[in-house]
């Protein structure tokens, strides 16, 4: 069978996107062969695949997979590529809304080009010593370091992630580095199990928890990836965050067509 699709990238974080809207070409039920496209060395390559399908309410649908094969939470870099690329296909305006794993999410493609994604309103944080745990659409942890240079994100993420508590779910885990204008993130995730040069879940999670840390209300915050530049919006509540929009770069790498 031969599938086509597109490859798209959001600050380095690439995905895999096959146009559903006419044709079914992958399901759940695929793992493995998702698991198979979504490799650097026998397949395309990339850290996950989103599968764009119609939507009776909004302007589509967006399923989307980790690079393991199976059907993940959130992905927030992911979804304003899915957004991106439903733009090119004529599915998607300058503005609208469309179906995730975790509800319904509004999106704007801006005149630069760049994609802002609204998130879900955030009210549970939990703070322990030293860290943050956050669910901003995929769960993450977020621990502050001094000098991110000196982490080996990998190693340090892999502890984490494999820890008794979170072994059998997993998480994400987030480093976060304070500047005096911007915060840096380095992210481990799972499903990829390695570092990530962006993570758009993980960014808005990171921030947020720099927001409580330091008790900022209703800024703009800015934030460096290996990947390139992000930024996030949102308004602070008694409960927690609303208006939380994700903004940043979504770009066509190319397009192809597998047989598999």
């Amino acid at each position: 069978m031969q599938i086509p699709f597109f490859k798209y990238q959001g600050t380095g974080n690439d995905f895999v996107i096959v146009d559903q809207f006419h044709e079914s070409f992958l399901s759940v039920d695929d793992q493995e062969t998702i698991q198979h496209l979504c490799n650097r060395r026998f397949g395309i390559g990339a850290d996950g695949l989103i599968l764009l399908e119609p939507s009776d309410k909004n302007s589509f649908k967006m399923i989307y997979f980790n690079a393991d094969g199976k059907e993940g939470s959130l992905c927030g870099n992911g979804a304003r590529c899915a957004v991106a690329c439903s733009h090119d296909l004529s599915k998607f305006g300058r503005s609208g809304k469309f179906e995730a794993v975790d509800g319904t999410h509004s999106a704007k493609i801006m005149k630069d080009g760049s994609i802002e994604l609204k998130m879900q309103n955030l009210e549970a944080v939990e703070v322990g010593h030293g860290y943050y745990i956050l669910n901003t659409g995929s769960p993450h942890y977020i621990a502050f370091v001094e000098d991110l240079s000196d982490l080996d994100i990998v190693d340090a993420g892999r502890a984490i992630r494999y820890a008794d508590r979170f072994r059998e779910s997993g998480i994400n885990v987030n480093f976060v580095e304070e500047q005096k204008d911007a915060i840096i993130v380095g992210t481990y995730e799972r499903g990829v199990e390695d570092e990530t040069l962006s993570c758009g879940t993980g960014v808005t999670a990171s921030a947020l928890a720099h927001a409580l840390k330091n008790e900022l209300n209703d800024k703009k915050i800015k934030v460096k990836t290996k990947g390139g530049d992000l930024s996030i919006k949102y308004k602070r509540t008694s409960a927690g965050f609303e208006n939380i929009w994700l903004c940043g770069p979504a770009k066509r790498v190319f397009t192809g067509s597998i047989e598999v």
